[in-house]
């Protein structure tokens, strides 16, 4: 029965944590193509310049102690409230050390605007430190219907906000807006639904039980939120900020669709992870179908975007963003891999490993400056080239320890998604035929690959019988097609 009812969990928190983040993208994309007509890519670029100081202050404030919350079977009122009142502390100290640091950043990138830009969004900091315990709580109940009502109904209201402001001519002010909104209006509804208040109350000796699990997730956090961001500092140190911007909307787009998938299966993973981190048996049968399950829909998507790339940018972003397309195909194939990242560290994190994760991480981040040093020179496009590179030989390493923890090793993850990653490349050859019809207007031809090539991925995994798929059949139409 216990298999059973979380089982039962499990899938119905997916649907909700799948169905935030869809629904929270979704209406991002849209809000992010009407911004991306009113406002100019060197905008873009200014607010990319600074995503790196904003993430690695955002890292600090977890601490790592949100994902020890969560992989802590016998968690008190006292260690919520400790963290709690850490958090805050932390999120104050983080907005005052950027505020301090704000001329330097604006003179790193020669950008005096950038002082300012610092010191506004630097609040971020602050208003996110009062809702990390929220979030980890209903992560842990795996509740994530409350967090996608929160996230959608601060996402437009705040997605408005932005559009009026660039409508009216606020420029760059309007994204900085949006960003301050959403989370302030997100951080509200959460504390809303979920009716956890901290008493006064505090404990060093609760933070420093979670804290030997905590820092070493800490350090390996801010590893990898400094090396995803890392690429945005160098071109826009090394290239203009219009180049900068065109990247990072291409990153964007890819990200989109990534973060959908990848997100929203793997933070409902890690806490059934760590329900189950005793029984090996099952954590490797979880492990396979979360795998499979998230290759089944990002390998089609990420091949299917690269390959629709040029008249997708013409049709929602107009041509002034039309230099975004190499780059946002060639980010398509780092995209291809990074849910099975994700879905190996997950399990590293539910085993307690977090030994091995941050061990994970520095040796990838010294593959990422390698591939920097190599590539930099040759401009933007070789950057990227060396971020794939990197992705493969970091899967490797990702599935080294699983392999040992749970004997299922790289080759034999690679075997169980490669028949789905084919059939892809197949679909996608296919799809890209059809760009040398002629056809009418761009819209046309978009409607024909994405047809096509929706149809054919699903006649392809069904002509072959891919055991991912059939089981999806089996869910969708149970018994009837079997008679």
């Amino acid at each position: 029965m216990a298999g059973v009812t979380l089982r039962s969990k499990t899938i119905t928190s997916l649907f909700w944590s799948f169905f935030e983040r869809i629904g929270q993208q979704a209406i991002q994309f849209i809000i992010a193509i009407i911004l991306a007509r009113l406002l100019a890519p060197a905008e873009f670029g200014l607010i990319a310049m600074l995503t790196i100081f904003m993430a690695v202050a955002q890292a600090f404030i977890d601490s790592g102690f949100g994902s020890a919350l969560i992989q802590k079977q016998d968690t008190t009122h006292l260690d919520e409230c400790s963290i709690f009142y850490f958090n805050i502390a932390v999120g104050v100290f983080a907005a005052v050390i950027l505020c301090l640091a704000a001329p330097l950043i604006a003179s790193f990138y020669n950008m005096p605007l950038l002082t300012r830009l610092t010191r506004v969004l630097s609040l971020n900091l602050v208003i996110n430190s009062f809702g990390l315990i929220q979030t980890v709580l209903l992560s842990k109940r795996v509740d994530f219907k409350s967090q996608l009502k929160a996230s959608l109904i601060a996402t437009f209201l705040s997605g408005i906000l932005g559009i009026a402001m660039a409508y009216r001519g606020y420029g760059v002010w309007s994204l900085v807006a949006q960003s301050l909104s959403q989370n302030l209006l997100c951080i509200g509804l959460l504390w809303f639904f979920l009716r956890w208040r901290p008493s006064l109350i505090f404990s060093f000796d609760a933070l420093r039980s979670m804290f030997s699990f905590g820092s070493r997730l800490l350090f390996s956090g801010l590893l990898e939120t400094v090396f995803q961001n890392i690429y945005l500092v160098v071109i826009g140190k090394i290239f203009s900020p219009v180049e900068l911007g065109f990247y990072s909307r291409a990153k964007h787009s890819v990200d989109l669709p990534v973060t959908s998938v990848a997100g929203s299966v793997s933070r409902v993973m890690y806490p059934v992870f760590s329900a189950i981190q005793s029984d090996k048996d099952q954590l490797k049968r979880g492990l396979k179908k979360a795998l499979t399950s998230m290759a089944l829909l990002n390998f089609p998507v990420m091949i299917g975007l690269a390959v629709v790339a040029k008249p997708l940018v013409l049709i929602l972003l107009t041509d002034k963003w039309l230099p975004c397309v190499p780059y946002l195909r060639l980010l398509c194939f780092v995209g291809l891999l990074y849910p099975l990242h994700l879905i190996n560290l997950n399990v590293l994190k539910a085993q307690g490993r977090s030994d091995l994760f941050l061990r994970l991480e520095i040796l990838k981040k010294i593959l990422v400056v390698i591939a920097i040093v190599i590539t930099y020179r040759w401009g933007i496009s070789a950057l990227i080239m060396g971020q794939i590179a990197v992705s493969v030989l970091a899967y490797y390493l990702n599935s080294y320890y699983t392999g040992r923890l749970l004997q299922y090793h790289f080759f034999e993850q690679i075997m169980d998604v490669a028949p789905l990653f084919l059939i892809s490349v197949l679909m996608g050859c296919i799809v890209y035929a059809i760009t040398f019809f002629a056809f009418e207007s761009h819209v046309l031809l978009l409607i024909s690959q994405v047809g096509v090539g929706s149809i054919l991925y699903i006649s392809l995994c069904y002509f072959f019988k891919n055991a991912s798929f059939m089981a999806v059949m089996d869910k969708v139409m149970p018994e009837p097609r079997r008679h």
